[in-house]
């Protein structure tokens, strides 16, 4: 037979009651209690019954990711570090991926919200006047489970967490691509390059504009040159159509928006005898697994993924994310109301080498 709560009260010698507020809002229980009530309901397997329960608290259990390509190795990174703080939590992950359609992302949003507790946004697609009207769940989240049927004072936004996207009234985690890109141009021109391309993301990409704003930055005031290839999708067919155009512009390094499309480039080139990087230096952004696998080796940033994606999860449940939470206000021509701005490094490989000449 099944075992049931009134099987674990009995077992640890505690009222009904509190196995559930144990079970379900641990900070109403003593510590002592507590881990006695847990310790016995793991000896004798008790599984809550999750549809009884959202009846009573008013929560699915579970917390929705919506991402734009669930095939991206940057997206996965961020989503194990989603997964494994939820899971620590007592909470299910819902995963959708919106194939970088910003009308099936707003399509999917409205079909699961009722579904699912909170939210978080990976590199949401949504233009902002859009994002700014979607309600988000109907619940507000604690470190300790839900207030039944309860929304905060500043709405149901409380319940949705922006990844890399930044708007006022939604919690926000941010990589500093910013720096990133900072990095990445201090380094070329260390090199000597002084003709770069740059090869961007999806144009209605927050990180992508927030790479440019950190190219014009980083370049004002020096001789370095950026030559804009436009906007590409993050994919590693984009490669061939950058090498192409990077070749064209005579410029002697190409500044990739990430690694799949650097990784695609690297490849055209080497397709056409151009040498990477006696002739020409890549670069990515992300640092995905393939990064260092491949000949030469790619350089790129690397980036904290699973720590995004753990510190959206404890944005999410309103826990301060490990006492040292930032707002990263100057981020961006918005600014979030609260969040995490995580640092990057620059990971230097043999993709890239001093300039020689240019190739026009």
């Amino acid at each position: 037979m099944a075992v049931t709560i009134r099987d674990v009260a009995r077992h640890a010698d505690v009222s009904i009651a509190t196995v559930s507020r144990a079970l379900s809002a641990p900070d109403l229980v003593a510590e002592r209690t507590r881990a006695r009530v847990i310790a016995v309901a793991r000896q004798l397997g008790y599984e809550p019954n999750r549809a009884a329960r959202s009846l009573i608290t008013g929560r699915t259990g579970f917390i929705g990711a919506v991402v734009p390509d669930v095939a991206n190795p940057f997206f996965l990174g961020v989503l194990k570090g989603v997964q494994a703080a939820a899971r620590e939590r007592g909470h299910h992950v819902l995963l959708a991926d919106t194939s970088e359609d910003p009308v099936a992302e707003a399509e999917l949003l409205s079909s699961i919200s009722r579904q699912v507790d909170g939210l978080i946004l990976l590199s949401s697609r949504l233009p902002v006047a859009r994002l700014r009207e979607f309600p988000g769940p109907a619940r507000t989240l604690r470190s300790n489970g839900l207030q039944p049927n309860g929304l905060q004072a500043n709405g149901p936004q409380s319940s949705t967490v922006l990844f890399n996207r930044v708007l006022p009234g939604f919690p926000a985690v941010l990589l500093d691509s910013g720096d990133g890109i900072r990095q990445i141009v201090a380094h070329l021109a260390a090199l000597g390059h002084r003709r770069c391309a740059y090869a961007g993301g999806p144009r209605e990409s927050f990180a992508d504009a927030e790479r440019r704003r950190g190219l014009a930055k980083a370049c004002h005031g020096t001789d370095m040159r950026i030559v804009d290839l436009g906007s590409f999708a993050p994919q590693f067919a984009s490669g061939a159509r950058v090498a192409d155009l990077a070749l064209e512009s005579g410029a002697t390094a190409v500044i990739a928006y990430n690694d799949l499309v650097a990784l695609g480039v690297i490849a055209r080139l080497r397709d056409r005898r151009i040498d990477v990087p006696l002739e020409m230096s890549v670069t990515g952004f992300d640092d995905i697994p393939m990064a260092s696998m491949g000949a030469p080796r790619l350089t790129t940033v690397s980036l904290p993924l699973e720590q995004a994606g753990r510190s959206a999860v404890e944005l999410l449940l309103g826990k301060a994310c490990g006492g040292s939470a930032q707002t990263p206000a100057r981020v961006g021509p918005d600014a979030a109301p609260r969040g995490r701005l995580l640092p990057v490094r620059l990971v230097v490989r043999s993709s890239t080498a001093a300039a020689r000449r240019s190739l026009g």
